[in-house]
Formats: structure tokens, sequence, C-alpha cells
């Protein structure tokens, strides 16, 4: 499949192809259930879930876009980025978080001090071991999606190889919500070692729950093309959130 094809239809298709991509529904895995949907920009969807036989706290991300699942990941409590599960072309790629980080992610840290620094390794199932650090900071900014607040952050991290060498960074902003204890994407750049900074952005849009319309869905509405099948992922935003909560 090409994902570089468009194709331009009149603005009335738009929404009966919406109403028909959130009549689909995905289904978390066996002894997990989903508690929220977010659509967000660049052309991305996440199903929120947890399971039972998880550690109490953790939580699960499910990420579509046009092409299906790309990508799931595991964090705990405190957001650490405990699994990473690749899917679609990457198939096969699971990152864990390695044992005794240096400076653990801490959300708690972050809501209490205002700002929360890290370093840890992860491992890969492929060999290729990395180290990433950063911060997290409030921005003392809220913000008010779908009717869900949010408070702003500003983060900076760095993923090294074996040998120091940069592999990738991002920087921007994000939001977090207390109550669930989870990040959200928002307006940043990501740098993927080249020295060149993409602008990306990938604020949520909608706030879905149960029994709502679009709850489940597997299908991103905003900023794809209107097929919503043929259209081209965002790499770009792909590698940011990866680069912001693992590969």
């Amino acid at each position: 499949m090409n994902r570089f094809f468009t194709v331009t239809l009149s603005s009335a298709l738009l929404p009966m192809l919406a109403g028909l991509a959130e009549a689909r529904t995905w289904s978390a895995p066996e002894s997990c259930e989903i508690f929220m949907t977010v659509q967000a920009k660049g052309c991305r969807v996440s199903n929120y879930y947890t399971c039972t036989t998880d550690p109490k706290g953790d939580q699960w991300r499910a990420d579509f876009d046009q092409e299906g699942l790309f990508f799931r990941s595991r964090i705990n409590s405190e957001t650490e980025w405990v699994e990473s599960i690749s899917e679609g072309e990457g198939a096969g790629t699971v990152q864990m978080l390695a044992p005794a980080p240096a400076d653990p992610a801490s959300f708690s840290e972050l809501i209490e001090t205002g700002i929360d620094t890290f370093e840890f390794s992860l491992t890969r199932n492929t060999g290729f071991d990395t180290t990433v650090t950063g911060f997290d900071r409030l921005t003392g900014r809220s913000v008010t999606i779908d009717g869900v607040v949010l408070e702003e952050t500003e983060f900076e991290a760095t993923e090294t190889d074996a040998d120091g060498a940069q592999v990738r960074r991002s920087r921007g902003n994000e939001y977090i919500s207390r109550e669930m204890r989870l990040f959200f994407s928002g307006p940043g750049q990501s740098d993927l070692g080249d020295g060149q900074w993409l602008p990306i952005d990938g604020s949520p849009i909608d706030f879905i729950f149960p029994g709502e319309p679009g709850f489940a869905s597997p299908r991103p509405l905003y900023d794809c093309d209107p097929l919503m099948t043929e259209a081209p992922a965002n790499p770009a935003l792909e590698r940011l959130w990866r680069a912001r909560y693992g590969d």
C-alpha cells in the first residue's frame, strides 16, 4: 500500500466517512479493558486500557494510524516507560525498561515539586540498548480540552546509544492529567539524529469515554486523508512519541 497516496473528496462526504470510522471498534487483549479513547492531531487515535494481570497502577496505550495498530506501550503508576511493543511494519520489536535506573521518571515528583529529571536505560530484543536523559517541568498553565482539564509541561529528552552517540532528542510541551496519571502529547520538535528539528504537534482533540460515540475506535479522524485508508501516517510524529514514550 502506498502510504503517500493523496486524494481530494467533496467536503460533503467527510461526515459520512467520519461516521464509518467511528462505527468500528477495537478490542483490548484478554483480561484487559479499555477506559478511554483519545483522538489527536497528526492522524492518530489511542486507546488506553488496563489489564487485571498487571501490577496495580499500570496502564497501556494502543496507537493507531490510518493503516491500523502500530504501537503499544505500558507505563506504571509513576509513568515510567515499562514496556513497548512495535506492531505493523516494526512488528516483533519489544523494548523494556532496564533494572535500577540511575534517576527513575517520577510522576509524583513532578506534581509535588514542579519538575522531574530522569535517566534510565532501555533494552530491546534486537540487541540495541539506549539511555534516555531529560526532564519534565510544569509551566503553571492549564488548558481544558474537550472538557478535560490538563496541566501544561515543558520537556526535553535525549536518547543515546551504548557509545554515547545521539540517537534522537525531543523538546516541547505536553499535558498531564493528575487524576489519570497520564501524559498527553503537545506541540514540540524532534531531532532524529541529523541535527534538524522537525516541528510536530500531536495534541489531543477528543477525549472519549465508555458509552460515548467513537469509544474504542481504531480510526484516526484528524489531519488524515478523507479516504482514511490511503493517506500517509505521520512518521515524524510517530518518532516523536516514541522518543518520548519508548520505542
